[in-house]
C-alpha cells in the first residue's frame, strides 16, 4: 500500500479545498437563479435580494413568461435556427475545409490568405445589413443562418484536422475507384467524428446564444428567437413597490428575468453532457499547427 506522508496529505487536503470553492463559484449562481425565479417577491425583499433556498415556492414567474405564446414561438425559432443552421454550417464548413488541406490544390495559399483576412477584418455593421436586405433575407430565419455560414476559425481548425489524416487512405481509395464524394463519406467523415462534434458543438452554441443579427434582421415577433426573447425581458425595468402584503399577490420582475434565464438555458446543459466526451479531444487533434 502506498502511504502519503503529512506533507502530501495536507497539499491533498488544500486541493481539494480550493477545487470545493472553484466549483461552488460555478453552483452556487445557477442555484440561486433558480431559487429566485420560484421565489415571492414579498421573500425576496425580505432577505435583500438574496434567496439560495426558497422558504416558499411560486411558479407564477414562469406562468408569466409564457402567457401569449411568445415562449413558444421563440423556442421554434431557435430551435430551427440551432438545429438547421449547425448542421448547415458543418456541411460547407467540411466541404471547404477538405480540399483547403491538400496541399496540391491550385491557389491554397491565396484562398488561406483571404480567409485569415477575413478573422482580422470585416465590412461591419451597415454593409452586412444592406447584404441581407437586397438578397431578400429581412425577417427570414435563414437571415440568422447564411451570413455566418462558415467561421473562418473553425474552418482553419478542421482544415488542421484533415491535415493529419493520411493521405495514402484517400490514394488507396482512388485506386479501388472511389470518387471524391465516396471518399468524404465513407473515409474522411468516419475518421473525423471528434472534430465534427467539437464544431458542431461551438456552432450551435453560437446559435443559441446570438441575438444581436436578430435584433437586426427580425421584426416579426413570431421569429424572434429565445436569446432575443430574453433581452427583452431582462431590459423590462419594473419598479418593485407597495408592502410586503401586496407585493406576495404581484408578479415579481426579478423572479420573470430568472425564470427567463432558467428556460433558455437548461435545454442546452441537458444536451451539453453527451456531446463533451468528444469535446477535449477534438479540440487537441484539431488544434491550428503554426
Amino acid at each position: 500500500m502506498n502511504y502519503m506522508t503529512r506533507s502530501e496529505r495536507i497539499t491533498q487536503f488544500l486541493n481539494y479545498m480550493l477545487l470545493s470553492l472553484l466549483a461552488s463559484t460555478c453552483v452556487v449562481p445557477f442555484i440561486y437563479v433558480i431559487s429566485v425565479s420560484v421565489t415571492p417577491i414579498s421573500e425576496v425583499i425580505k432577505n435583500d435580494g438574496l434567496v439560495l433556498i426558497p422558504t416558499k415556492v411560486t411558479w407564477t414567474a414562469y406562468q408569466e413568461i409564457m402567457q401569449g405564446g411568445r415562449l413558444a414561438d421563440a423556442y421554434q425559432a431557435t430551435l430551427f435556427r440551432v438545429g438547421v443552421g449547425t448542421v448547415v454550417n458543418l456541411f460547407f464548413t467540411i466541404l471547404m475545409a477538405l480540399p483547403l488541406s491538400r496541399k496540391s490544390l491550385p491557389g491554397r495559399s491565396a484562398i488561406l490568405l483571404f480567409i485569415v483576412f477575413t478573422m482580422l477584418f470585416n465590412g461591419g455593421i451597415i454593409p452586412s445589413y444592406l447584404l441581407v436586405k437586397e438578397i431578400g433575407l429581412l425577417d427570414s430565419s435563414w437571415a440568422l443562418v447564411i451570413p455566418g455560414l462558415i467561421n473562418a476559425f473553425y474552418l482553419m481548425i478542421v482544415k488542421s484536422f484533415f491535415e493529419q489524416l493520411p493521405e495514402a487512405i484517400d490514394e488507396a481509395a482512388r485506386i479501388d475507384g472511389a470518387g471524391e464524394i465516396a471518399i468524404l463519406f465513407r473515409i474522411v467523415l468516419p475518421l473525423s467524428i471528434p472534430i465534427i462534434a467539437t464544431i458542431g458543438l461551438f456552432y450551435a452554441v453560437w446559435h443559441w446564444n446570438s441575438y444581436f443579427d436578430a435584433m437586426l434582421y427580425i421584426n416579426d415577433t413570431s421569429k424572434q428567437p429565445l436569446q432575443l426573447f430574453l433581452r427583452q425581458i431582462l431590459l423590462a425595468s419594473v419598479a418593485i413597490s407597495g408592502d410586503a402584503a401586496e407585493a406576495a399577490n404581484s408578479v415579481n420582475p426579478i423572479s420573470v428575468q430568472m425564470a427567463s434565464v432558467v428556460v433558455t438555458t437548461l435545454p442546452i446543459l441537458v444536451v451539453y453532457p453527451f456531446i463533451q466526451r468528444h469535446f477535449t479531444k477534438g479540440v487537441l487533434l484539431g488544434s491550428v499547427k503554426g
